[in-house]
């Protein structure tokens, strides 16, 4: 295999568009992705997204492409309103019932491979200890870690039991920061011990019961490397979480278009800096040219000697045993996806949970007040 193409099968891609538009071809005739993740703007409707993922599977070659979403539920849902949107993660904690989470995970699985998504960037795995947190807060199922590791591996059981790809994040945990990575590089000060003891625990739960994949956060953790972001330290990729945790599946980064990275490094220099830190798959979510120009920057530093062909090949390897582990396929999705989308079982799920947790939190509203007075 060419060098570019080895490189670019370690890339998953964001695109503009609800069809495989002229530009997009364009691109894959040079580039050859992981895969693809698709936003709102690239759904409109059922019949509209599986004529768009089995138009993007044409262009794989030996092994189907990835197709990822996030869709957490609550308001990180990518899917158009004919699709059955569970409520948040916290409110799903908030019933402390994993047979709830797995049951919510499974449908998600099953009306996303109706459509040909085949991953999920799910379950968050993130506790939410600070309630000033600008970004996770209600995607957490919850601030206590047995809570979390609970309802975080039924949700990863419930999508990988029904052929969906989980990937857990962020880690090693997003749950203290007091700023949004998506607009700066947040930093955490707790103490390794406390990392050990509450952030790392359901990741560690998570990787014992086989989640196929992990997404590193981009936040610097002082306690771990007071220099770089996890997404770009040896120290925590490689270091705490395959050599330490043990974890053997693919490491994702989060969308390295983020600024929490590009306000420190050009996109080019941050995806060499992954690769050697240990991540196995580059996700950039939105621009073309940054897409290029990162793939074409990771060739050059195989080319040059400052980044192993050993290393790229390693996770190569993964994600092609990712997708084997799945049989992912490139046929189009069956016939009958109006009967498995949004159906009634569905959404009677739905409904349950959702009364079920506004019960909950009422409750506890009530009993919380009453101990105050």
């Amino acid at each position: 295999m060419a060098i570019r193409d080895l490189v670019s099968s370690l890339f998953l891609v964001g695109f503009q568009g609800t069809d495989v538009s002229p530009q997009l071809a364009n691109w894959l005739e040079t580039y050859r992705p992981a895969g693809f993740i698709v936003f709102s703007r690239n759904l409109e409707n059922p019949d509209q997204i599986a004529r768009l993922t089995a138009s993007l599977q044409t262009y794989a070659d030996e092994h189907p492409f990835l197709i990822a979403i996030d869709q957490e539920g609550g308001r990180v849902s990518r899917l158009p309103p004919s699709f059955t949107i569970f409520p948040s993660a916290a409110s799903l904690g908030a019933c402390q019932d994993p047979d709830l989470a797995y049951e919510a995970a499974a449908t998600t699985a099953k009306e996303l491979l109706a459509v040909g998504i085949n991953m999920n960037m799910a379950p968050v795995l993130d506790v939410n200890t600070n309630p000033a947190n600008p970004i996770i807060g209600d995607r957490a199922f919850g601030h206590h870690p047995d809570l979390v590791k609970a309802m975080g591996v039924a949700t990863m059981t419930g999508l990988q039991d029904h052929g969906v790809i989980a990937c857990g994040k962020h880690f090693p945990g997003h749950g203290e920061t007091t700023a949004d990575s998506h607009v700066e590089l947040p930093t955490v000060t707790t103490s390794r011990a406390r990392l050990d003891s509450v952030e790392l625990s359901p990741f560690r739960d998570a990787i014992d019961r086989g989640i196929a994949a992990l997404m590193t956060a981009h936040v610097r953790y002082m306690a771990l490397d007071a220099e770089r972001p996890a997404t770009l330290s040896p120290s925590i990729v490689t270091g705490l979480l395959r050599e330490t945790l043990g974890f053997t599946g693919v490491i994702v980064t989060d969308d390295l278009e983020m600024q929490g990275v590009l306000d420190c490094l050009l996109i080019e220099e941050a995806s060499v800096l992954a690769l050697n830190a240990g991540c196995d798959m580059l996700v950039i979510c939105h621009d073309p040219a940054r897409q290029s120009r990162a793939i074409e920057a990771v060739v050059r530093a195989v080319e040059e000697g400052r980044l192993s062909i050993d290393r790229i090949m390693a996770s190569h390897a993964r994600i092609t045993a990712l997708k084997q582990r799945f049989h992912l396929s490139r046929s189009a999705p069956p016939e009958g996806i109006t009967q498995i989308v949004g159906s009634s079982a569905h959404r009677a799920l739905c409904e349950k949970i959702r009364h079920l947790s506004a019960s909950l939190i009422a409750q506890e509203t009530t009993d919380a007040r009453h101990e105050t007075r």
